[in-house]
């Protein structure tokens, strides 16, 4: 059974085939740095995790890029220039920060977040303030084919108008979108509905020099600017929050689309919203948690991975604390039967394979893996697993049968990250102190402060971490 993927722009469900054979480029929206992320976000990224392992699984070679958004952006996101505090600089002036540390500190945070849920590393994950010229580029196309236009002391603004595929992501049309727009007029612009790619405010903490004045970048063009780098104006994947659909992704194509050649994504995955006890998470009504807040709760990172994965991400969440506990004992019988199993194999005794058994296991192998095919049916390839286990579960198994029964769990796990985790092979399995060095580095890279970049190339490789820059990006190898 082929891979089938609810694509979000078609609406329908489609057999998923890259553009190119065999090779899958994937863009992920990652998180915005100024706080603690929390459970609702780690959804969508989850469901990036679950594409990118069963696109491994089935053999494909990925290049899965996830963007860090470490500008500041307004607290309220619209699709024209709402009025409203900055995201990061309202974080920095509490904590008595600047942004620059501010997104630092959370992106720490989201990455140590993402190792507690055995989150398999992306293979790039470049920061907005590292890819400005690129921006600015960009801007300079549409501008040149009067896709966008300057307003002197202002900024730049897209031209909805002028791209007649506008809503097609989202399902809105122009016509519903000025008939419904909260937005006050600005003379300014030429139509409510356009939309800032460069931002000029002279109180804004992060600024950049550009041919239309100091100022900084729109949150849409940025990942236009850095997928486009990095995968190239056609790619395969592109996932995000469902709230990410209007106005983010639908600005996002648009000036992709209007900026290049290319195809620009060509599935669209989108996960639905996740609610507390039925209601939207706020601070305000005392159901907001963070993945740290779970942890402090005496939760383990798996047991918060299963229960967000084991909804499928199409639908509505309701998250509960109850059922996290069900969950956590669920888990708890998977990784005691794992145990049993190793021990089985460690001791030794058994002969052959029950007769049948080995038929059995390639049959819920086959059943686990078209739930999963069947648009990342995760629900349904738990249930496959769960009815396995209690099946098997009430053999005697000598060792052969132990290890035949483990290699069917470590093929679910290959997926699921949620049985064998602290066995895992983790490419990314650099110390704290070591993970510090780098972002140092690359910091210290992007202001120009060379000798400092060396003299942190030489402590990793004094720990016996080697760096290399190319046109890629800095990649890191551990010295054999």
């Amino acid at each position: 059974m082929a891979l089938r993927l609810y694509n979000t722009i078609t609406r329908r469900l489609e057999d998923f085939e890259p553009a190119e054979n065999g090779v899958v480029g994937m863009y992920n929206c990652g998180p915005t740095v100024y706080s603690d992320p929390h459970i609702g976000n780690f959804r969508s990224f989850l469901l990036a995790d679950l594409l990118r392992r069963v696109l491994d699984q089935r053999g494909y070679e990925v290049q899965q890029v996830m963007n860090i958004t470490d500008v500041g952006h307004l607290t309220t996101d619209d699709v024209a220039d709402a009025e409203g505090e900055d995201k990061l600089e309202k974080s920095a002036r509490e904590q008595g920060l600047d942004p620059f540390q501010i997104a630092r500190r959370y992106e720490e945070v989201f990455f140590e977040n993402s190792d507690q849920l055995c989150i398999r590393r992306a293979h790039r994950y470049p920061r907005a303030t590292e890819h400005i010229p690129e921006m600015i580029a960009m801007i300079g196309v549409l501008i040149e084919s009067e896709h966008a236009y300057v307003v002197d002391g202002v900024g730049v603004y897209f031209r909805v108008g002028s791209f007649p595929s506008y809503g097609l992501l989202s399902g809105n049309t122009v016509e519903e979108l000025h008939s419904g727009a909260r937005i006050a007029v600005d003379d300014r612009k030429e139509s409510a509905l356009d939309f800032a790619l460069w931002k000029i405010d002279e109180k804004h903490l992060m600024q950049w020099p550009s041919p239309w004045g100091k100022g900084f970048p729109g949150w849409h063009i940025e990942c236009s600017a850095m997928s486009e780098k990095y995968l190239g104006s056609t790619f395969d994947i592109h996932t995000g929050g469902e709230d990410n659909i209007f106005p983010h992704h639908e600005c996002e194509r648009a000036q992709s689309l209007c900026g290049s050649d290319g195809e620009f994504a060509r599935y669209w995955v989108h996960a639905r919203h996740l609610l507390v006890d039925g209601q939207k998470m706020a601070k305000s009504a005392d159901n907001f948690f963070t993945i740290n807040d779970l942890i402090e709760k005496g939760f383990s990172g798996p047991e918060i991975r299963y229960t967000l994965i084991a909804n499928h991400y199409r639908q509505p969440m309701n998250f509960k604390v109850e059922g996290l506990k069900g969950d956590a004992r669920a888990l708890s019988r998977l990784r005691a039967f794992r145990e049993r199993l190793e021990e089985t194999v460690k001791v030794g005794g058994g002969g052959s394979l029950p007769e049948g058994l080995a038929d059995d296991l390639v049959r819920a192998r086959a059943r686990f893996d078209a739930c999963v095919d069947d648009d990342l049916n995760i629900s349904g390839a738990l249930g496959v697993l769960h009815e396995t286990v209690r099946a098997l579960g009430r053999l005697e198994a000598g060792q052969a049968v132990a290890a035949d029964i483990l290699r069917f769990l470590a093929h679910t796990d290959e997926i699921l990250s949620v049985i064998f985790p602290d066995v895992e092979d983790r490419p990314e399995d650099l110390s704290g102190e070591q993970k510090g060095w780098i972002r140092e580095r690359e910091e210290a890279r992007s202001k120009g402060d060379f000798a400092l970049a060396d003299e942190l190339r030489e402590r990793l490789a004094s720990s016996g971490i080697l760096v290399e820059d190319g046109a890629q990006g800095t990649t890191w190898t551990r010295e054999r």
